[in-house]
């Protein structure tokens, strides 16, 4: 407990994260740290055979790699910090620590947002425009793109890192959650959080609304061309090209609009409720996606199974 008096001395927060369901605690653990070692492999895979397969050295394949290097960032910020909460009994995160984790795990969602918005960009162009993709999506111009979408997200994990943790923080120094999620953190302040808010609204806009709007665009353009082609051997195959992409985004942003567009209950019971199930989906989001990218990618792509087959057996002759 800290009081407003004191709010220089903090030094720590508590995770509550689970502990209300110290039953679920250890099943928990289990699930998420072998989905942790499925995303690390996974992902890990898909890395290694973009890099490594001249076949793959496209604008396409090098943000699949980028996407793949985020969500592996993205675990490794969150989840040794909730499997070790789920082992400790007092689940305690110092102020600089709860920091570092803030930032990067904000930093590679928003990373991710730019990211997708930009895949879909190379979709449209391979599909609406094939003939000038060459020369659009060059090397000098798709390294670049995805450049920015990393210091676009760190820029404003920055911001609002910053702002978040300048502020004050009295009563409680418990967080509702298992890690330092941003808006549980200001929940725990005594200041006035509305440049915070105003600075999250504005973010919220950027990193989450502008994307939605372009992919959105982008795909009435790529079916509307799609259903243009004349057979339907062409139409199968061009589609295939952005499936996995637009599985990928429906899954991640579906995910995203469900976690912060659902009413709240009013009922005390119902909050309950409604807290295991925001920390339940909090974790498909921050868990399972990432877990199940290269799944998605792999199903759905002839060249990515064609170059995993590839590694596969030149490890294995190599021994």
């Amino acid at each position: 407990m800290v009081s407003a008096n004191q709010t220089a001395s903090v030094t720590e927060f508590v995770l509550l994260g689970f502990s209300a369901y110290p039953n679920l605690e250890k099943t928990f653990f289990v699930l998420i740290l072998l989905m942790y070692m499925a995303i690390l492999l996974g992902n890990g895979v898909l890395i290694l055979v973009t890099v490594s397969n001249s076949h793959l050295h496209t604008p396409m394949y090098f943000f699949l790699g980028n996407l793949s290097f985020l969500d592996i960032c993205y675990t490794t910020s969150s989840v040794p910090l909730i499997l070790d909460s789920f082992l400790t009994p007092r689940k305690t995160i110092s102020f600089s620590a709860c920091a570092v984790q803030m930032f990067l795990s904000f930093a590679m969602g928003a990373t991710e947002c730019v990211l997708l918005s930009l895949m879909a960009c190379d979709r449209y162009v391979a599909i609406c425009n094939p003939l000038r993709y060459p020369v659009v999506m060059s090397k000098a111009a798709y390294v670049p793109m995805a450049a920015s979408s990393w210091v676009a997200g760190s820029t404003a994990s920055m911001v609002q890192t910053s702002l978040a943790m300048r502020l004050p923080f009295c009563g409680d120094n418990i967080i509702n959650h298992f890690t330092c999620e941003i808006l549980a953190v200001l929940k725990l302040t005594c200041a006035d959080i509305s440049v915070n808010v105003i600075s999250m609204g504005v973010t919220n806009v950027i990193f989450l609304g502008v994307p939605v709007l372009f992919i959105s665009f982008s795909y009435v353009l790529i079916i509307a061309t799609i259903l243009r082609i004349p057979s339907a051997e062409g139409r199968k195959k061009a589609f295939s090209t952005c499936s996995a992409h637009l599985t990928v985004i429906i899954i991640f942003y579906g995910t995203i609009l469900f976690m912060y567009g659902k009413l709240k209950s009013k009922d005390p019971l119902g909050e309950d409720k409604e807290d295991l199930a925001d920390k339940l989906i909090s974790l498909f989001y921050g868990v399972v996606t990432p877990m199940l990218n290269p799944i998605i990618y792999s199903l759905r792509n002839k060249d990515v199974k064609a170059a995993v087959r590839n590694l596969v057996f030149q490890k294995h002759f190599a021994f």
